[in-house]
């Protein structure tokens, strides 16, 4: 896995489908995607196999109340777009936990 630095952004940009599939979907609210960015550690990678139509991104990080999450995201402009929202799965724990 490729670590890369976090894209530079200046806030979030929710659309509206994706942030009630990963509430019904996954239990995570917008709020607690966003706190994984401005928590540490916080570990960010290339997701080549998705970046078909545009480049994206996955992070992998923690809430403010220390929930592990699993973050999808792509850029729009300047703003970061969460894709999806999941709790870690336990590979990657491990990563994240090593």
């Amino acid at each position: 896995m490729e670590i890369v630095a976090v894209p530079e952004f200046e806030g979030f940009d929710w659309d509206r489908g994706n942030a009630e599939k990963n509430g019904l979907a996954h239990a995570v609210t917008p709020q607690e995607a966003e706190q994984v960015f401005f928590n540490g550690p916080l570990m960010v990678g290339n997701d080549a196999k998705h970046s078909r139509t545009e480049k994206r991104y996955f992070a992998l990080g923690q809430t403010d109340e220390d929930r592990l999450l699993f973050i999808a995201f792509t850029m729009r402009k300047r703003r970061l777009r969460v894709v999806s929202a999941r709790d870690m799965n336990r590979k990657e724990r491990k990563v994240y936990l090593s």
